[in-house]
């Protein structure tokens, strides 16, 4: 099964600036050969549903390895059975209906 994801891992107890660990984050993620993309707070990844939870596993890990005594992470999680869909089909959609308004 397919999944696609929204997730926001934010490390606690290590200082303002997290962008250390969001790079960790996106070096996993890219590793472990997802479509991903990150935006302004967290990053929207897709592909098979064991090798991205295995990915949030990974991050989380990688991010405790690099002083992070705690970690809260939302994400929200999208799989579909009627048919196939990337992310970017999704934002497509709503591009093709704003047109011009774009």
């Amino acid at each position: 099964m397919n999944v696609i994801i929204d997730i926001c891992v934010v490390p606690i107890g290590v200082g303002v600036s997290v962008s250390a660990h969001v790079a960790a984050c996106q070096d996993v993620i890219r590793e472990a050969g997802l479509e991903h993309r990150m935006h302004a707070y967290g990053t929207n990844v897709e592909g098979p549903w064991d090798d991205v939870m295995a990915a949030v596993k990974r991050c989380h890990e990688v991010v405790h390895d690099m002083g992070a005594p705690r970690i809260t992470t939302t994400m929200k999680i999208s799989t579909r059975t009627d048919r196939v869909q990337h992310m970017d089909d999704k934002v497509s959609s709503v591009v093709e209906r704003l047109g011009d308004k774009a």
